[in-house]
């Protein structure tokens, strides 16, 4: 395995790499044969929205090739994300309006660079800039892999995000930590 780089795109970059980043999205989660379009779309979707939104940063690792990417942004103000949120943070609304939560919208990496800790150096690259007091990931109440991982970096369980019916998600397992600042 070759040493794996980490480097952080500005808005402007993240936007020219969106193709590249909807491959790496296919790749990382391998979808079912035939739901591979639906899922990269969905995706090219989200990924357009989230890099407009405020307080977006991003941090992508590889050598010769992407090997893996995290991204998030400030939670809105308004607290639209936390919207069919069930579980106990008594501090959720008061930090959301406050500007102080930072969700962490996308970590993937490439199946061949998994196990090198390539998500953890990710992950903690893209919480070093940002001055929240609270940093907030929804995972797939199914993503057992996730939900070990994020367990392992010190992250509890807030509790669970109900979206809409049309969304394409599902429930949301919510994970938080609280942030040195």
């Amino acid at each position: 395995m070759t040493e794996v780089f980490l480097r952080r795109l500005s808005r402007w970059q993240a936007e020219t790499q969106r193709e590249a980043m909807a491959d790496l999205y296919v790749e990382a989660y391998q979808g079912a044969p035939g739901e591979v379009f639906h899922d990269r779309q969905g995706f090219l979707n989200r990924y357009a929205e989230d890099v407009q939104r405020t307080g977006f940063e991003m941090v992508i690792a590889g050598a010769a090739e992407l090997g893996g990417c995290a991204y998030g942004y400030t939670v809105d103000r308004a607290g639209t994300w936390w919207q069919g949120f069930t579980g106990a943070h008594p501090e959720a609304e008061e930090l959301t309006a406050a500007g102080q939560v930072f969700l962490v919208a996308e970590l993937m990496v490439r199946p061949g660079e998994r196990r090198a800790h390539v998500a953890t150096r990710l992950l903690e690259l893209l919480l070093t800039r940002t001055e929240t007091a609270w940093a907030v990931a929804g995972v797939p109440a199914h993503a057992f892999p996730a939900h070990h991982a994020f367990t392992s970096w010190g992250w509890t369980t807030l509790g669970r995000l109900d979206p809409a019916p049309a969304s394409a998600t599902g429930a949301l397992d919510v994970w938080g930590r609280r942030r040195a600042r």
